[in-house]
């Protein structure tokens, strides 16, 4: 359950300054938003998925919807608001492939809390660029039925309540969203720790190059990266959440199910755009069988 918008996508040499005029190498459109990136991630990866989201009654909702179709996603639940656009998020990609994104939510802030009645799963992976509240009625709601809850606090809007982190068995956040959930002086695993240690809820924080930590009130186990050749890091966090979830899913240990979501996400980094860089379950297998092969 989350946001799905219209993604502008503009590459450049490096990002300008304050008052400073540069030009693009290129510009590209493509799907985005992290609960669409997320669906469709999800649905590469292998898993059956229902998309909870809102576009507006116009071309850019129906260019949406079909992406979704496209790969599988079932869209009964995708809300039409009439008289609202459609989301849009414009980013601008550097010469590293580090990017910046400017989000106009539009119809996101229009997906009540109402659409997530009869919404059942074995997991429900919601993030934060929806209303407050139907975040939080969609993480109810799938501990109601005994589904997996995951949050993806992105973007951070400020710490969680004891209330919500309730509801929450694993939340995957970054470091930047980290510091926002959890204030204060400590390093990341510290941090983290003091979230897990809060309500039991697992922490998963993506590190980008570095991997990524699996943290729970019983310790903590560091997940090593793996060596791709970086394009484009839009889009590499929402694979990681969503292959976690399919993962997770299908019955594996949190972290085997983070080494997995580690390499989806690398391979999202190879390509540029978010949607067009989502991998297929194939793909992130023969990436970890390349770099953590059998014996």
């Amino acid at each position: 359950m989350g946001s799905a918008n219209v993604d502008t996508v503009v590459n450049v040499a490096h990002f300008p300054l304050p008052g400073e005029t540069i030009t693009a190498s290129s510009v590209g459109t493509s799907g985005g938003g992290k609960g669409l990136n997320q669906a469709v991630a999800a649905a590469r990866g292998g898993a059956v998925v229902r998309f909870v989201g809102a576009v507006g009654d116009d071309a850019a909702g129906r260019y949406l919807s079909g992406l979704l179709a496209a790969d599988g996603v079932d869209i009964s639940a995708l809300v039409q608001v009439a008289g609202v656009a459609t989301g849009s998020a414009f980013v601008t990609v550097d010469a590293t492939g580090d990017n910046t994104v400017i989000v106009a939510p539009g119809a996101n802030h229009h997906l009540l809390a109402g659409a997530v009645r009869g919404q059942e799963a074995d997991v429900v992976l919601v993030q934060q660029e929806i209303p407050a509240a139907t975040v939080v009625a969609a993480l109810a709601a799938g501990k109601a039925s005994g589904a997996m809850t995951m949050l993806n606090p992105a973007p951070a809007a400020g710490e969680l309540s004891d209330d919500v982190l309730a509801l929450v068995d694993v939340v995957v956040p970054n470091q930047t969203e980290l510091a926002v959930l959890c204030p204060g002086p400590g390093s990341v695993a510290e941090r983290a720790s003091a979230l897990a240690a809060r309500r039991g809820t697992a922490v998963v924080v993506t590190l980008g190059a570095d991997g990524a930590l699996v943290v729970t009130d019983a310790g903590v186990w560091p997940v090593a990266s793996f060596a791709v050749d970086v394009r484009d890091t839009t889009g590499a966090g929402d694979t990681f959440c969503a292959t976690l979830a399919v993962a997770l899913g299908a019955g594996a240990d949190l972290v085997s199910a983070a080494r997995r979501a580690a390499a989806a996400g690398a391979l999202a980094t190879t390509v540029a755009g978010a949607y067009p860089s989502l991998p297929r379950a194939a793909d992130v297998d023969r990436l970890l069988a390349s770099q953590f092969p059998v014996s």
